[in-house]
């Protein structure tokens, strides 16, 4: 399929898809969209841990990166798997300029390190960071109460209903150790009703820019996760 690079509402780049019309990230704005979903909602909540996070949808490493970024802000030690199935390009790497973007001159080396290292290789960027990419189908994960967090950024279920199914979400929850989170930008009925079903408690958030709502979803209660 057909992909080129845009730019967002906030200045930031995403690759679009033209045949689906569908982005990676909101038009609205990637690296904010990011920020919203995944550090405020999602990253924020772990503060001072050691924490494994799973993020579906590895893409163009943006959240990786801005973990990364924010990781120490929030005095975590991370060890971060991205699953993707569809690799993105140097080229397109190159052309989205993320590190610019977010201006983190200091991360260029340990980016270029993360796209340049081969599937299923663990790689330490920092003493408190590790990445571990793994080139699969969602549908193939097994993972066990392995992860705390899980970034969910699949494409969206307009062009890709089969991945916002319960029988996704099944293996998402069983990734999820006791008490895990499950962040998306996600929040329509058929998905937080999918999520339900499997077991998880759900919660709808305010969303990001141009977007009403998003979705929560913890393993256990939410006695144990702040707002």
């Amino acid at each position: 399929m057909k992909r080129k690079i845009i730019t967002t509402s906030d200045g930031s780049k995403t690759i679009q898809i033209e045949d689906w019309d569908e982005q990676y990230h909101s038009k609205h704005g990637a690296v904010q969209e990011a920020y919203h979903v995944f550090i405020k909602h999602g990253l924020s909540l772990f503060e001072n841990r050691k924490i494994s996070i799973l993020e579906i949808g590895f893409g163009t490493g943006l959240n990786a990166l801005i973990t990364w970024k924010e990781s120490s802000r929030y005095n975590l030690e991370v060890r971060y798997t991205g699953v993707e199935a569809f690799p993105v390009t140097k080229e397109e790497i190159r052309q989205l300029d993320y590190i610019n973007e977010l201006n983190a001159q200091e991360l260029a080396n340990g980016f270029e390190k993360m796209h340049d290292a081969a599937w299923e290789e663990t790689i330490k960027l920092t003493n408190n960071f590790t990445i571990h990419k793994q080139q699969k189908d969602f549908m193939d994960i097994a993972d066990k109460e392995d992860y705390n967090l899980i970034y969910f950024d699949a494409f969206g279920a307009r062009v890709q209903p089969e991945l916002w199914t319960e029988t996704l979400f099944q293996k998402m929850f069983n990734a999820l150790s006791e008490n895990g989170v499950l962040v998306t930008y996600a929040a329509k009925g058929s998905v937080r009703r999918a999520m339900q079903s499997v077991g998880f408690k759900v919660e709808r958030l305010p969303g990001p820019p141009g977007k009403r709502e998003m979705l929560r979803a913890v393993k256990i209660d939410f006695g144990d996760v702040k707002s």
